[in-house]
């Protein structure tokens, strides 16, 4: 029908990581691609380039976007009614903003998934000359994708701990034989998942929180004791707070509070800000706080304690 949505697949990253190949490699997997029509805006040219007439054998018109500034919503609606696509794929630029894009989506476009892919070769280089946008662009994937990776920028990326940058996102690591590898299932965990009680220790409170918030259905049903700071607000539930630390990723300047909802009876009688030993049971639940399913606590203990040695939690 003329209204339903039309879903935007959006693959980002710098100049020359990867996201033609993948692309391509999608188009030709008959898994996504059957009738469908596609519009391929393409806002960067790479040394690897498209072919007009391999694109049309999967239904797939290519859109050269020149520039940043070509993004309004009157330009990508008269795409929308020239192609009539069932969806569209943008190879974006690395180097614009991905909020030009998102404003300039018209009625219809639905973002359905952003799709980050780092040459791991240069990802140092990178991080160290723009980070900013080098964590933008992880930060912000459903899916991250590493290429070209040898087995001692694998062992340089866990221990970097890229998936703290982006708990949510599915990442991982591609050789250059055509392997991949899935970045969550490598990543030891210091605590016991099988205890009675899963103590987490205060310097792996970011571990946890990357692991619970990657992977809720783990802990479901579980039962786990961890230092905390509380935190009560206006976006808390009543009879609710959120025991947290406030954890650094990549710089000082994006220290942020890590914490679920904890439903608690007694949670009014807490101080924002005060040290607590919390012991909890886990189920997951769907929660606007989490934009989804998330996991949430249920006290069975809070009780006073002594602030951690470290204010900040980090993420290695």
């Amino acid at each position: 029908m003329a209204n339903n949505p039309i879903p935007v697949y959006v693959f980002t990253g710098f100049l020359e990581s990867g996201k033609t190949k993948f692309i391509k490699e999608i188009l030709a997997d008959p898994n996504f691609t059957e009738n469908e029509v596609t519009a391929l805006l393409l806002c960067e040219e790479g040394i690897e380039e498209y072919d007009e007439k391999w694109l049309a054998h999967y239904g797939t018109a290519l859109v050269p976007v020149e520039s940043e500034d070509r993004l309004t919503p009157n330009i990508l609606k008269r795409i929308e009614q020239k192609y009539n696509p069932d969806r569209i794929i943008v190879e974006y630029n690395g180097m614009w903003k991905l909020e030009s894009l998102m404003q300039a989506f018209p009625a219809r476009w639905e973002l359905y998934q952003i799709i980050t892919t780092v040459d791991a070769t240069t990802f140092e280089v990178y991080s160290n000359n723009i980070g900013p946008q080098m964590f933008e662009h992880i930060t912000t994937a459903d899916m991250v994708v590493f290429n070209r990776c040898t087995d001692a920028l694998k062992e340089m990326l866990y221990k970097k701990n890229i998936k703290a940058m982006n708990p949510r996102a599915a990442i991982y690591l591609d050789d250059l034989n055509g392997n991949s590898e899935d970045y969550s299932r490598n990543m030891p965990l210091p605590f016991d998942i099988d205890a009675d009680i899963i103590d987490i220790k205060p310097e792996d409170y970011g571990l946890w929180y990357i692991d619970a918030t990657g992977e809720p259905e783990k802990y479901d049903g579980k039962t786990v004791r961890f230092l905390a700071q509380v935190y009560r607000g206006k976006d808390v539930p009543a009879g609710s707070f959120v025991p947290g630390r406030f954890g650094m990723v990549c710089c000082a300047d994006d220290v942020t509070f890590l914490g679920f909802i904890c439903r608690y009876d007694r949670a009014e009688e807490l101080g924002v800000r005060d040290w607590v030993t919390v012991t909890a049971s886990v189920t997951v639940e769907t929660l606007p706080q989490y934009r989804g399913e998330g996991p949430v606590l249920h006290a069975i203990e809070v009780v006073p304690a002594e602030k951690a040695k470290e204010d900040i939690v980090y993420f290695n």
